[in-house]
């Protein structure tokens, strides 16, 4: 039902996702169009979890568009989630959280199998079942972008010659060390430079960071391979391989 809200709201110049991209660059009177263009929509995701028609005047239609207008200014394209879809786990998320809070202030128990005389139980179950359903979506979003940052992260690989099973053997045993990659992946992926050198020549710009470092050449040669990798995630928006590293770093 929400997907046909939004058919006809692309332009005839721009997708949405350009129009997202435009107001996050400083379009605000685009955003002003783009938000009232799309009000339909969030109306009909914030009915979805309250379970009855919104109007706009509604205090749930309020937490919706303040949670869209988010939804816009936190929109990453290159995770590979279109911006309606991830709008729309926004603003659920938002309501959710908001009927949540207003429950606690009425004392409302989210147990579905206690029932109450003015029909607060409905909405309750109303709001788990939401939840529920959220949380699996995002699950399967989750997954879906993990294996699309993966295919991609092996192509990139592919240039230099390394096969993603090779970095996860290749990877260093001791945390220190895999610590100490990283920091010289830190390094490349800073400086101009020597990514540009990794980049063109396809090999560790060795000698022209030797200086810059306190690890042998020996060691550097022996971890080539997953020093390279890192660079690569460095330089690319992988953000779920990027977690790793920060994990890494953190230990």
């Amino acid at each position: 039902m929400i997907k046909s809200l939004f058919r006809g709201l692309k332009t005839q110049h721009k997708t949405i996702e350009e129009e997202v991209f435009a107001i996050q660059n400083g379009d605000r009177q685009l955003r002003d169009v783009f938000i009232d263009k799309f009000k339909p929509f969030v109306a009909k995701s914030v009915s979805l979890v309250c379970r009855r028609f919104i109007y706009d005047s509604d205090d749930e239609f309020s937490v919706g568009l303040i949670a869209f207008n988010d939804a816009i200014n936190n929109y990453n394209r290159a995770k590979g989630t279109s911006f309606v879809s991830f709008a729309e786990v926004v603003i659920k998320r938002r309501v959710i959280d908001y009927i949540r809070q207003q429950s606690k202030h009425q004392n409302l128990s989210l147990d579905a199998s206690h029932h109450y005389e003015d029909g607060s139980n409905e909405q309750a179950s109303a709001l788990i079942e939401s939840e529920i359903s959220i949380r699996g979506y995002l699950e399967i979003q989750d997954q879906q972008a993990r294996k699309e940052e993966i295919i991609k992260f092996t192509n990139d690989l592919s240039h230099f010659g390394i096969s993603f099973k090779e970095i996860v053997k290749c990877s260093p045993k001791h945390a220190d060390a895999r610590r100490t990659a990283i920091e010289i992946a830190q390094l490349i992926a800073n400086d101009v430079m020597l990514k540009d050198l990794l980049y063109s020549t396809k090999k560790l710009p060795i000698k022209h960071m030797e200086s810059r470092i306190k690890v042998s050449r020996k060691t550097i040669e022996r971890n080539r391979k997953y020093i390279i990798a890192m660079t690569l995630v460095l330089c690319n928006d992988f953000v779920y391989l990027k977690d790793y590293l920060k994990g890494v770093l953190e230990t």
